[in-house]
């Protein structure tokens, strides 16, 4: 009950942040009822519907990952002065946000469902009634069990995504501060991995295919297993790459614009350099994709087409809700800097630079990865 007051008292760019959850979930759940519905429709091929069920899992990690950085975002869970004594702890207060995030997935979730069964015919009395009755299994009916358990898996996960990493904020302000450098070794080492798996399984002769939603399934599992460690090494080596981008707006006798651009980002650098990183390695994969299927047949279906905006989205929107943040937690900085007389013109020249550093670096780097992972597929 105290969520849903919490909701309604929101200032409308909270609450448009936490729509924007329920849609991403609901897209996800729709995508998990359309994978139930080929089980239905071919009940003899179990493996084809596994498969189209494990595809599910790279838009409901996005979404998961933009519920948590909503969660973060979230004015109402913050530790406030006071709160605990009343019963508001930082404990009660990660609850809280969880209760949200539920919130928000529950809605999107509902709305799949409803979705779902106006497309297949259940639900009439709007347009497109029935419109894809044959793609959605309309003469079979749903198993109830099943689709609740594919229903609450979104708002499951990200409810306890979001309850462990509130938690991990709060207990990491009493530890030392860790450095950025520090996830750099591990990131390019799991990018080179990714980046060798991926080249040995597309010239193995034997490999096991991974099909797409449709009728991709030219090129073996260990190329997505490739793709998959390249974005965790990117999203590793993420925080490290923007600390640099900080000290390299430092070199050289730097004057105060430089100065301070610097400093920001490499202050920032544990905030935003992940969300960084998973743009880029998202990114990469679509300049991949794009460079070996731009030119034949596209075999990728509507519902592969729905996962691959829904991750897009969500990689996007994570960033940007990571960089307002950012800019919030700074405001107070920038008010005494305001009032101690720089001119808004330098704030303003002094975020061009950031932006413009952190593209000179992660550009090159997303289209070299792109280039290498499609280098042995084009083969």
């Amino acid at each position: 009950m105290l969520a849903l007051r919490l909701a309604r008292g929101a200032h409308p760019l909270v609450l448009l942040r936490r729509l924007l959850v329920a849609a991403a979930s609901g897209g996800v759940g729709f995508l998990l009822l359309c994978a139930l519905a080929y089980a239905l429709t071919h009940p003899g091929d179990r493996t084809a519907a596994l498969l189209r069920l494990s595809w599910c899992a790279i838009p409901l990690a996005a979404t998961v990952h933009f519920a948590v950085a909503v969660a973060h975002t979230d004015p109402s869970t913050r530790p406030r002065t006071g709160l605990s004594a009343v019963g508001l702890g930082p404990g009660r207060l990660a609850a809280l946000a969880a209760a949200s995030t539920a919130l928000s997935g529950a809605l999107g979730s509902v709305l799949a469902l409803l979705f779902f069964l106006h497309l297949r015919g259940d639900l009439t009395g709007l347009p497109f009634d029935g419109a894809a009755r044959e793609l959605l299994a309309a003469e079979a009916p749903l198993p109830l069990a099943a689709t609740l358990t594919l229903l609450a898996l979104v708002p499951l996960t990200a409810t306890v995504a979001a309850a462990l990493a509130l938690r991990g904020r709060d207990a990491a302000r009493d530890r030392a501060p860790v450095r950025p450098p520090g996830g750099l070794p591990w990131g390019c080492a799991l990018t080179t991995a990714g980046l060798a798996v991926g080249t040995f399984t597309a010239r193995a002769e034997n490999a096991a295919p991974l099909p797409l939603p449709k009728e991709f399934g030219a090129h073996p599992a260990g190329v997505l297993a490739g793709w998959a460690l390249t974005a965790v090494g990117l999203a590793f080596a993420g925080p490290a790459l923007t600390f640099f981008c900080g000290r390299l707006l430092q070199i050289l006798r730097p004057g105060a614009v430089r100065l301070l651009a610097g400093r920001i980002l490499m202050e920032e650098s544990h905030r935003i350099g992940r969300p960084l990183g998973v743009v880029c390695a998202v990114a990469s994969a679509v300049i991949t994709a794009w460079a070996l299927y731009d030119t034949g047949p596209r075999p990728f279906g509507p519902l592969t087409g729905l996962g691959a905006a829904l991750v897009v989205a969500c990689t996007t929107a994570t960033l940007l809700t990571a960089v307002a943040q950012a800019r919030h937690d700074r405001a107070t900085a920038t008010e005494e800097l305001r009032r101690l007389g720089a001119p808004v013109g330098t704030l303003r020249l002094a975020a061009l630079l950031r932006a413009a550093v952190l593209l000179l670096v992660f550009a090159p780097l997303t289209w070299a990865v792109a280039t290498l992972a499609a280098l042995p597929l084009s083969r």
